[in-house]
């Protein structure tokens, strides 16, 4: 499961900039990072008039995805899922997740950004564990400047990545949230999950499983 992490700041202080520098540097490292992207604004256009996509999405479809041979696009509406719950459930093969914006995300680590010490959002926000700025004077255990990309890539790899490599036999979500599961209880989950498919006799290599339950108002469906 990934590794969360989000980076705050106000609007052209250089988030973007540094982000796009810091994946670079992850992905130099071997890591496989995803973006996920917080806009206040609205009406943004992912696609143009006359598109295959943009008639499905005219037509009243909920959700739209383009497959193709490079890349896939998926557009939906807002349901104002967490930070935590979008990295979880639609990037669940990487090692990283980095958020632009979230600010109010709750327990997830924040590297603030900023030009300006008017802006900073240290004293209104939780969890700012970096900053990133070129003003002189601001203190903290761990100030980088705005090009220090590589240093703050190896920050991240250092107290956020240290995992790599490490395979967990079974993730617990509910309601998108990740329940932490000891080693014994990830083996006894998957064992009995694998066990009950097992007698359905798939003709196929199984390498993953994936189980949703839904419950409505407190009982099983």
């Amino acid at each position: 499961m990934a590794a969360i992490i989000t980076f705050i700041g106000w609007h052209d202080s250089g988030k973007t900039t540094l982000v796009t520098q810091v994946v670079t540097e992850l992905i130099t490292l071997g890591y496989r990072v995803a973006v996920i992207k917080s806009t206040s604004d609205e009406g943004i256009q992912f696609d143009t008039p006359g598109t295959d996509t943009y008639k499905h999405k005219a037509a009243g479809a909920d959700s739209v995805m383009l497959v193709a041979p490079d890349q896939m696009v998926l557009q939906t509406k807002n349901c104002n899922l967490s930070l935590r719950t979008l990295a979880h459930r639609y990037f669940p093969d990487v090692d990283l997740v980095i958020g632009e914006g979230f600010k109010t995300a709750k327990r997830i680590p924040k590297i603030e950004v900023f030009r300006n010490l008017d802006q900073s959002l240290r004293k209104e926000v939780h969890g700012v564990v970096a900053v990133a700025t070129d003003l002189a004077g601001v203190t903290g255990e761990y100030v980088f400047r705005l090009d220090a990309a590589r240093d703050i890539a190896l920050f991240i790899e250092k107290r956020y990545l240290r995992s790599k490599g490490i395979t967990e036999i079974a993730t617990l979500l509910v309601n998108g949230e990740k329940i932490p599961l000891k080693d014994f209880v990830q083996e006894a989950l998957a064992g009995t999950v694998h066990g009950f498919i097992n007698t359905l006799k798939l003709d196929k290599d199984m390498k993953e499983i994936e189980l949703r339950i839904t419950f409505s108002n407190g009982v099983m469906r």
